[in-house]
């Protein structure tokens, strides 16, 4: 038996003034960002930042923005999506041009500190948007769509941020971020329909509360499987450029290379995979991908060349690329169902955080405790007991996201 879905009968099409808008505000959201992550350890470094402070420095995005996640998530349920879609870029604009003034490593903290605000105003209400916004049994197409913006921005950025550094200046680098996520809300003022209109303030009912979502079993089998998967991404970005140095002697391009590729090839691979999670048991595919992805993290211990770590960062990509539409669908059915769909995704994006955090610094602890490439033994422990949490969580007789109507067509 189908999920009752509270998305209107009469929304058969996918508004694409709208899903515009939103996907080029987070694709300059994340680029703009990318842009100057890679610049900034640098940065700190010749401002007199010790390595305890640099971490620092990243840390407190993902701590201000784990903790505001679900209050903005939440609160965008009640009010609607438009205003705190503005508010972001606004602020993530005001943040970039901070940077142009920062002359301390304790400003630079609390200027990532705020940003990271700004990021849990943005993510979860933009996924919300996109998810209020889709048509009946296109979930996984239209969340594929938004994950191939999102990772073709994680891949642009950094890239980006060298050709301007190397052109011109770190300002020049500022500046960019700026100017991307400007436009976003440029774009997100004039086009986004007024909040009224939204879908989630007309509907009328109050989301289902905290206490219901936290003991929902597929929500936990969702987000644990998320976290699992992000904590292999934290291992891979965090360890990957170590063995590729350390242990095979591989150029800094050629590190780059494979850190970007499966994130490359993932996001090629979400608008079809997606498409396909339509017309498919979304659970089957989810658990398909996971299985992928912890073969492919184990390859990079077994891996002795150059073309080795390329085979199994293809393969990861490949993985991502099946399980995460098929999951993110499952999600927006769920928020759908609940009337939540701000907390559902700042639930989502809750297990993004603290999976890249717990990943790197259990990888961390392991390459202490043991040697290098048994992090990445332990990277596929960790998605293979997260794909069987998954299993357990989301086991029901008929599951509404296992259901293909015999028209062969998604409902």
């Amino acid at each position: 038996m189908k999920a009752p879905s509270h998305r209107t009968v009469a929304m058969q099409k996918l508004d694409k003034s709208i899903l515009s808008t939103l996907l080029f505000s987070i694709f300059a959201t994340v680029t703009g960002v990318g842009i100057v992550v890679p610049l900034l350890p640098v940065y700190a470094h010749d401002l007199g930042a010790s390595g305890l402070y640099i971490g620092m420095i990243f840390g407190a995005f993902s701590l201000s923005r784990t903790f505001l996640l679900p209050y903005f998530g939440r609160l965008s349920d009640k009010r609607g999506r438009k205003p705190f879609i503005v508010s972001g870029l606004i602020a993530y604009t005001l943040i970039s041009l901070t940077y142009l003034f920062s002359k301390s490593v304790n400003s630079l903290i609390i200027i990532r500190f705020v940003q990271g605000a700004g990021s849990a105003m943005l993510m979860p209400v933009i996924q919300a948007y996109v998810g209020d916004i889709t048509p009946n049994g296109r979930e996984g197409f239209t969340m594929g769509m938004f994950n191939m913006f999102l990772f073709f921005g994680l891949s642009i950025g950094p890239v980006l941020g060298g050709i301007i550094r190397d052109r011109f200046d770190l300002n020049a680098a500022f500046i960019s971020m700026g100017l991307l996520v400007f436009i976003g809300f440029l774009l997100s003022l004039f086009l986004l329909p007024p909040t009224g209109s939204e879908q989630v303030v007309r509907r009328g009912r109050p989301p289902a509360d905290w206490k219901r979502l936290l003991r929902d079993r597929d929500i936990a089998g969702i987000f644990l499987f998320r976290l699992a998967f992000t904590a292999c991404i934290g291992i891979i970005w965090g360890f990957l450029p170590v063995l590729g140095d350390a242990e095979l002697s591989l150029s800094s391009s050629s590190i780059g290379f494979l850190v970007m590729l499966g994130i490359a090839i993932s996001g090629m691979l979400h608008v079809p995979m997606g498409y396909l999670a339509d017309r498919m048991n979304k659970k089957l595919m989810v658990v398909a991908g996971g299985l992928i992805v912890s073969y492919a993290i184990l390859s990079f211990e077994w891996a002795g060349n150059f073309e080795a770590m390329v085979l199994a960062s293809i393969f990861f990509g490949i993985g991502g690329g099946i399980c995460m539409p098929a999951l993110m669908a499952m999600a927006v059915l769920k928020g759908d169902s609940t009337n939540a769909m701000g907390s559902v995704m700042a639930l989502m994006n809750v297990a993004h955080s603290l999976g890249m955090l717990l990943g790197a610094l259990l990888a961390g602890l392991m390459m202490d405790l043991s040697q290098l490439r048994q992090v990445f033994s332990l990277g596929t422990v960790i998605m293979s007991f997260g794909a069987g949490l998954f299993i357990i969580f989301t086991y029901h007789r008929k599951a509404y996201y296992n259901q293909v109507p015999s028209s062969g067509k998604p409902q």
